[in-house]
């Protein structure tokens, strides 16, 4: 009796831990990097490069910027990034911001996949938005959070201030309070 009691908890255990760790492999972490020979900030998806490749190509000022999803599911779109060789910036554009038409003609190359950030607001998710700065023509992802304070922002030459979608915003301590 004993025996089947142990057997049943460690197969409801089993099942119920790698449910919440299935739930928590669809989340994942969005950086912003910075590369100080272009002057230019790059948001970059936690598994897209190795961490030790961009340092080793000299980018520096890893920041942790919000959560998105891996996968594509209801109220998602799809953000995929792009480098423009000439001006040596890079861009993360929701799919339906612009065409990839317009993307090319405006001298971005290399489209690629990064993440699905959410569409609709919900409970613990944080707005994202780009700004463009003017003088080197090239682009930086900023939450909510950090740009409460946009006169920053402004001395640092940056305009035109754009919703792109909405992020997950999760605490430091968040996966404590998944495991209760």
């Amino acid at each position: 009796m004993k025996r089947t009691i142990v057997l049943l908890t460690t197969i409801f255990a089993a099942v119920f831990l790698s449910y919440k760790s299935f739930a928590q492999e669809d989340l994942v972490r969005v950086f912003r990097w910075y590369i100080p020979q272009d002057r230019d900030y790059v948001t970059v998806v936690d598994g897209e490069y190795q961490d030790g490749q961009l340092i080793n190509w000299g980018w520096s000022d890893k920041e942790l910027l919000f959560w998105a999803y891996r996968n594509p599911g209801p109220n998602r779109v799809a953000v995929n990034g792009w480098y423009n060789p000439v001006g040596r910036t890079h861009i993360s554009v929701a799919e339906d911001e612009f065409s990839d038409d317009q993307m090319l003609k405006m001298g971005y190359t290399q489209k690629h996949l990064q993440f699905y950030a959410l569409t609709r607001r919900g409970a613990n998710t944080i707005c994202v938005y780009r700004w463009r700065d003017v003088k080197r023509r090239s682009w930086i992802t900023i939450p909510e959070d950090y740009s409460n304070d946009t006169d920053v922002y402004l001395k640092k030459g940056y305009r035109r201030k754009t919703y792109q979608y909405f992020g997950v915003h999760r605490n430091v301590d968040a996966p404590i309070y998944d495991q209760l």
